[in-house]
């Protein structure tokens, strides 16, 4: 995965939006200690995490065409966020 395709990533899952938001917020403080996070502001859509040495997560979830478009930014934790989606169930071929 190239450096500028890991700050920025987006998947399509089946699960409604506010359901991956509430995974995330599960999945993202029970890391292993060095790479937890806290919750630091949410909203409708979105969340954002804070974590080792400030580094944001944020996390943003719609529907879209039949499906939910989850899309994640940060520099530090993008294996993290790669492992997040891995959770999720994909959404079916359009």
């Amino acid at each position: 995965m190239a450096a500028s395709q890991s700050t920025l990533q987006e998947y399509r899952t089946s699960v409604a939006s506010d359901e991956v938001l509430a995974r995330a917020k599960r999945f993202f403080s029970q890391r292993n200690p060095l790479y937890a996070t806290f919750l630091d502001k949410e909203g409708p859509g979105y969340a954002t995490f804070r974590g080792q040495g400030g580094e944001e997560i944020v996390i943003a979830a719609t529907q879209k065409d039949g499906a939910t478009l989850v899309t994640a930014s940060t520099y530090l934790f993008d294996m993290q966020i790669a492992r997040f989606f891995a959770t999720l169930p994909q959404a079916a071929s359009a």
